[in-house]
């Protein structure tokens, strides 16, 4: 038999312990030959290029790999040690060190290259369903599969890479060890675990501080907290895990009516002493458990918004027409005639926006008439206003300017036209943003409008009126198709920032809706592709050390059967092992996710009413019973493997 067969049955042989980890391997290159084929399809590129979506797939990836790599290196320290005794053996039959090195280089390397196949496969076998998603997505007319060497050479060198470099660093974790200490392998005896009282007292102070600065969070402090909080947490979830925990148990150990049952004392002890030789393995599920979490979450209520956008921008077209406008009529016209050519029903709205000066407060305020703000309204179904002379309401750009403003009553010259006016409450619905109306803007009664219109000798500035024509239309997604060339002259504004000498403004919420929302739901669906490897890793990190210590809980449980524990005891001691270690973490992780989940909820007031809450329930709801499925089959093959 030579080195290679050797090493191909030795594969072959620990194919238990190997089974969870080469299905993480395939997954993820399953996931990263997806985005590569995806990035790389003509049609994509062509056609429909989302550059903030597709940026995120390219992040994605980034994260994937280096994700990947760092699970790969944990793994593989994982299995050496786990079969310390099987290296003994060898190592007392005239293996070198070397040549054990050897081995393992070319084991890693074989299960390397096979999950670069078989993900290979997998991926290109199913991507034409993930294709047929994506068309969906961008609504694009045909996403067909092709061939190119492009995804799977990046894959392929990416993946290859990445093993070359993980089989080369996992030998340099095989100490020169005693010979008498490998043949013990797993069943050295493991010590009574002592733990920091201070660093129970530190994770526990550091997860408390972490909660009550997400419950008190606010718009002013978001991103400062957003930078400074992960840290925190993180380092409070390790000690709550190395410390905290331990010290828990060791309370509930003094406890004789708690501990001291049949079960308990069994189960905890060995609890406890698997706890804290793997610390940092509960650590490292909880927190990918809880990066999967927001990822998901984040992106779920980002796609949820899309939903309420037009509650939001009520009005599906506006084309604002400045001073000396010489493209008025011809954009009209052209607007006009493309909602025609599409059969789209529309109202045209038209509103003169004449700019005054508050003497109460030196500002600029935009008025409008009260006659034309009802025509708007009556297009919307919103409720009319009906205002008496002299009076006058604000008009709100946002519903939290809607609650500020609501509350004053304020009386004003307007300086221009010396037209007195008590402005009281404001509109409840927002129609224009502040872009498009400004900040400080009014609408007045028809008659005191009309004396605008009669300047004070010296003033200029009253006379400019600009124009604002709103195109209510009932099927607005479907304007996405119209006035591209607009918005094209507005996009190119915005980037050299030439707004201001642009003598129009033009924003069609179809365009804005579509673009919205083919981005959200791509960078979901690369989001719960991510996730999906996360979660298959998390689970993964509890597998290997659960089956790397079989053989030792093998011999405990049959020493267990011959002192008269019953089948039915015996899966119940199974039980109190394992739940703890799926759900520990588990646990953790959501209670960090739903602290998390009140500072996204701070994020998206004043711009959408959404429910994170309604968020939350849907992705841990999904999550756990994923988890529960992992837990059972694991747990079935596990009792099985036990008898």
């Amino acid at each position: 038999m030579s080195f290679r067969q050797f090493a191909y049955r030795n594969v072959v042989r620990n194919h238990r312990i190997y089974a969870a980890f080469f299905l993480a391997s395939v997954s993820s290159v399953m996931v990263f030959f997806i985005y590569s084929m995806l990035m790389y399809h003509p049609k994509v590129e062509n056609e429909f290029m989302i550059d903030i979506a597709f940026r995120g797939m390219y992040f994605a990836q980034i994260i994937l790999v280096l994700f990947m790599l760092f699970f790969l290196f944990y793994s593989m320290r994982a299995f050496l040690e786990a079969r310390s005794k099987e290296f003994g053996v060898l190592m007392q039959l005239g293996m070198e060190k070397q040549q054990l090195n050897k081995l393992v280089t070319l084991e890693t390397m074989l299960i390397g290259f096979a999950s670069i196949i078989v993900g290979i496969l997998f991926g290109f076998a199913f991507s034409k369903f993930f294709f047929m998603v994506i068309r969906e997505i961008l609504q694009i007319s045909a996403l067909p599969i092709y061939f190119s060497w492009k995804p799977f050479m990046l894959t392929i060198l990416t993946f290859a890479t990445l093993f070359i470099v993980v089989s080369h660093l996992s030998v340099l974790t095989i100490k020169d060890q005693e010979l008498i200490y490998l043949l013990r392998g797993t069943d050295k005896n493991i010590q009574p675990q002592p733990y920091s009282k201070m660093g129970a007292i530190t994770g526990f102070l550091l997860l408390g501080l972490t909660y009550y600065i997400m419950l008190n969070v606010d718009k002013s402090n978001l991103l400062f907290l957003a930078l400074v909080v992960p840290p925190i947490m993180m380092i409070g979830t390790y000690f709550f895990f190395s410390d905290a925990v331990l010290f828990i148990i060791d309370l509930l150990r003094k406890s004789k009516k708690i501990y001291w049952r049949k079960y308990r004392l069994l189960a905890w002890s060995e609890y406890a002493k698997m706890l804290k030789a793997n610390s940092r393995m509960f650590f490292i599920s909880s927190i990918v458990s809880t990066l999967s979490f927001l990822a998901i979450g984040t992106l779920s209520s980002m796609s949820a918004f899309t939903h309420q956008y037009h509650q939001i921008n009520p009005i599906s077209m506006i084309y604002i027409s400045k001073l000396d406008n010489p493209y008025e009529y011809q954009h009209l016209m052209s607007l006009e005639d493309e909602l025609n050519d599409r059969n789209l029903d529309y109202q045209l709205s038209m509103l003169e926006v004449k700019p005054q000066t508050s003497s109460k407060t030196g500002k600029a305020i935009q008025v409008v008439s009260e006659e034309q703000f009802n025509q708007l309204a009556k297009a919307l179904d919103e409720p009319t206003i009906d205002l008496k002379r002299g009076h006058a309401m604000f008009i709100p750009y946002s519903d939290e300017a809607y609650k500020t403003l609501n509350t004053l009553d304020i009386k004003t010259t307007l300086v221009e036209n010396d037209v007195n006016i008590r402005i009281q409450g404001a509109y409840p619905v927002s129609f224009f943003s502040k872009d498009q109306l400004g900040v400080n803007a009014i609408v007045v009664e028809s008659n005191d409008y009309a004396r605008l219109y009669n300047l004070k000798e010296g003033y200029h500035t009253g006379s400019r009126i600009d124009k604002i024509f709103a195109f209510t239309v009932k099927d607005w997604t479907a304007t996405q198709y119209v006035g591209h060339a607009l918005d094209n002259i507005m996009t190119e504004a915005s980037l050299t920032n030439s707004q201001g000498t642009t003598p129009f403004y033009y924003k069609n919420n179809g365009i804005d809706y579509e673009i919205l929302r083919s981005t959200f739901a791509l960078i979901l669906f690369i989001g719960i592709l991510a996730s999906a490897v996360f979660f298959l890793a998390a689970g993964s990190f509890i597998y290997f050390k659960l089956y790397a210590n079989l053989d030792r809980d093998k011999v405990q449980y049959t020493t267990l059967r011959r002192m008269g524990v019953t089948d039915r005891e015996i899966r119940k001691l199974v039980n109190r092992q394992l739940i703890p270690q799926f759900f520990l973490p588990w646990g953790v992780a959501v209670v960090n996710s739903s602290f998390a989940f009140i500072g996204l909820q701070v994020f998206w007031e004043g711009i959408a009413d959404l429910s994170i809450a309604k968020t939350l329930i849907m992705v841990v709801g999904i999550m756990t019973g994923l988890q529960l499925l992992y837990f059972y089959l694991i747990r079935w093959r596990y009792l099985a493997h036990l008898k």
